[in-house]
């Protein structure tokens, strides 16, 4: 068995596109329009299409849409906003940026993603101005029943969509069930550029309206700015080209990723091993994480074995240093647990059912 390279091989999983991605930058030289054109204009389409909602607009990044989520949804300096602690921080850095308050939900143990209850309590506890509901690793959140709350208590919804591209619940795809969404376009999401960039989709224009002046200087027209905190948080033309070769891709891709976490579910059997629990069609397996109390001991038998793995993510938002003793008192119970406890297992589209055997069998052999 030849070894795996990485958790998610991207040397494999582009290859076979490398002819249409040369096509298109032959097309893009011969254009000479580098920013903001036809490329950016036909993905926005497109991805809104695909998510089943009436606009896109692509930014920079990932964190660059959450930040812009927010400043749409009018958050400001002071506001409440409920969010994770166990997502990797991009919620956090967005609501730093703007000088907004986190509210740290507890996430539910099973799912990772956020309990509802808890969100209810932040809410009864605080004048809570917006929800960030990430869908981590790829499964959905209970999305349909926050959508609900959000709604009751008049409170913006703003999805993190960053690792869900294409999961669907009741016919809804990811990125149509908030006020807005943001994507990210990192190389090594579900469908991912070539570079950095991202994404935030909704349905109302006004709000599309103000993403597009604030990801370019808050233009009305050019040199006219009327409003405030614009920057240049611009998706590239060149990402633009290459996401519209994948785009078609996509559900394949997500097929696959799930056939690949249904294989682990099935062959891995070791006590001292909690797997993710798998829910088809909500869940497009953007990683596969496994928990372990003895993770380090884990850790260091797939390393000697060459088994690539990592850990998403292992410092909880309210235990970054940043904060030094800021949320000192705040417990997160499942947070904090996960947080010492998951590993991610490789998992990409092109993995084949060999190499996902040969993982399992070594995880299969730990002996801690």
């Amino acid at each position: 068995m030849a070894h795996l390279k990485a958790i998610n091989d991207l040397l494999r999983h582009n290859h076979f596109l490398d002819a249409q991605f040369k096509n298109v930058f032959d097309s893009f030289l011969s254009r000479g329009w580098y920013v903001l054109g036809s490329e950016v204009t036909a993905f926005e389409k497109e991805f809104a299409e695909y998510c089943g909602v009436n606009f896109a607009v692509g930014v920079a990044d990932g964190t660059e849409a959450l930040e812009l989520a927010l400043r749409a949804m009018q958050v400001g300096p002071g506001d409440k906003v409920a969010l994770v602690a166990n997502a990797g921080g991009y919620g956090t850095i967005a609501l730093n940026s703007i000088g907004a308050i986190p509210v740290y939900v507890d996430v539910e143990i099973d799912t990772f993603n956020m309990d509802v209850q808890a969100l209810s309590k932040a809410i009864d506890e605080n004048d809570i101005r917006s929800i960030i509901v990430t869908h981590l690793y790829g499964r959905l959140a209970n999305i349909d029943e926050i959508t609900k709350i959000a709604a009751l208590k008049n409170i913006k919804l703003i999805e993190d969509c960053a690792q869900a591209h294409g999961a669907i619940l009741n016919g809804k795809k990811a990125g149509s069930w908030g006020d807005i969404a943001s994507f990210s376009f990192y190389p090594t999401k579900n469908l991912g550029a070539l570079g950095d960039g991202g994404a935030l989709v909704c349905n109302n224009a006004e709000t599309a309206k103000l993403v597009k002046q604030l990801r370019q200087y808050g233009w009305e027209t050019k040199y006219c700015s009327t409003k405030p905190f614009g920057r240049n948080s611009r998706l590239d033309e060149l990402q633009a080209a290459f996401l519209r070769v994948k785009l078609p891709y996509l559900d394949g891709w997500n097929l696959r990723r799930c056939a690949i976490a249904a294989l682990y579910h099935q062959a891995i059997k070791h006590k001292d091993i909690k797997l993710s629990e798998y829910a088809k069609g909500c869940n497009v397996a953007h990683l596969y994480v496994v928990r372990t109390e003895y993770r380090d001991s884990l850790s260091k038998h797939l390393r000697d074995c060459g088994v690539p793995h990592d850990i998403h993510f292992p410092v909880p938002d309210h235990q970054q240093p940043m904060f030094a003793d800021r949320f000192a008192n705040l417990q997160l119970e499942s947070t904090e647990l996960l947080a010492k406890q998951v590993l991610t297992l490789p998992c990409f589209p092109e993995m084949t059912d060999d190499e996902v055997s040969w993982v399992c069998e070594i995880v299969n052999k730990w002996n801690r």
